[in-house]
């Protein structure tokens, strides 16, 4: 039985003001080309199909022609809902999408019943389980205990009636504890979301989504596939990939990963304004059609830099300094002299620690004009 292991499509995300439409475009032919060479049983996309509750038409479109894709090659897809995603409009016409071997979670209502997958030789009981508040399980099981994400999730698994004498699989999409995350995921306060690892103990193989880097948990058991794509420059050294899973009987899980070559990478490029403007620098290199994070370390600000760059780096994302003057403004604390500063005193440090440059007269003017009138307004 071998098994494709999707997740966090994210279909519709724009990064730094960019559509990714195109480049999403792009992945999932590349991905429908790995599902032919690799000829799986199934197709799990673990969550966060959309990055938004309330996706563009574009983005629906873009899922509607891969979902259509998946159908035709006559493959059983079960798909679940993310905490980007609405789990009511993911889960609309889901029981006749079920006549297609197309499998949506419902909205979670205190049970999840296994679907089973038959190979003539190994069979398998996959278990979709969508993103999960405590709010979520605790209004169906209220005599539980239910605190936390991790009490959430293992009343819910408890509730499942589990055949261990099975290959079990859990399709879900949460945080499980110790997992690497990424600047690109929604992150709880304190670790509020937290899963442990433990709850998943019954099942062969958890399908995880959520973690953006490509990781398993503890074991290849429980293991996160990541994006199919990089979605901020904390994900630049990430290794894209899908996960290829198989079982040849109950205890014998193989995995392996097909890389995932993008349209456009990410890359982070440093260097002085010349430098970075030398034909040898990036002739030869995808850089002048790739997403970039450019960090500048000139001493003074180059004027126009955004505008002059982008004639070389057309996807160019994203601009900073690394100079004295930016080190030095790091290195300042809020708390220091803080209650002996002035709003204006402050923002004007403010200013300077992101955008590595005192404010004009003009600039200060004005910002001063405004925090008159907020002062004034609250007396």
């Amino acid at each position: 039985m071998k098994l494709i292991h999707l997740s966090d499509l994210h279909l519709g995300k724009r990064v730094n003001e960019f559509s990714m439409l195109e480049d999403q475009r792009y992945i999932l032919k590349r991905i429908i080309n790995i599902i032919d060479d690799e000829g799986p049983d199934a197709v799990i996309i673990a969550g966060d199909v959309y990055d938004k509750a309330t996706p563009s038409t574009e983005a629906i479109e873009l899922f509607d022609d891969f979902i259509v894709s998946l159908a035709e090659r006559d493959l059983n897809v079960f798909i679940i809902s993310g905490n980007h995603d609405s789990a009511e409009r993911l889960a609309f016409g889901g029981r006749i999408m079920d006549t297609r071997g197309v499998h949506f979670s419902p909205v979670y209502n205190g049970e999840v019943k296994p679907i089973e997958l038959n190979d003539g030789c190994v069979s398998v009981n996959v278990y979709m389980l969508p993103f999960l508040k405590p709010a979520n399980v605790r209004r169906f099981y209220p005599e539980d205990e239910i605190s936390s994400y991790s009490d959430a999730v293992s009343i819910a698994i408890k509730n499942m009636a589990i055949d261990k004498s099975k290959i079990n699989i859990l399709v879900t999409h949460q945080f499980v504890t110790g997992a690497l995350r990424s600047e690109s995921e929604d992150i709880s306060l304190g670790g509020a979301d937290n899963i442990d690892a433990s709850v998943f103990k019954d099942f062969d193989y958890v399908a995880l989504g959520h973690i953006h880097g490509p990781q398993n948990i503890g074991s290849k058991k429980i293991r996160y596939c990541g994006t199919p794509l990089k979605y901020s420059f904390s994900e630049v050294s990430h290794k894209k990939s899908v996960s290829v899973v198989e079982f040849s009987e109950k205890g014998e899980l193989s995995l392996k990963t097909v890389p995932l070559v993008p349209l456009r990478d990410m890359v982070e490029l440093k260097g002085t304004y010349d430098e970075l403007t030398n034909k040898s620098f990036y002739e030869g290199t995808s850089y002048q059609k790739d997403y970039v994070h450019i960090t500048l370390t000139d001493e003074e600000n180059i004027f126009d830099a955004v505008s002059k760059l982008r004639s070389i780096y057309k996807n160019l994302m994203k601009i900073d300094y690394d100079n004295m003057r930016t080190r030095n403004g790091r290195e300042m604390t809020v708390a220091e002299d803080i209650e002996n500063k002035t709003p204006l005193e402050l923002f004007s440090e403010f200013y300077l620690l992101q955008n590595g440059s005192e404010m004009s007269n003009e600039q200060r003017e004005f910002m001063e004009n405004i925090i008159n009138e907020v002062w004034e307004g609250e007396q």
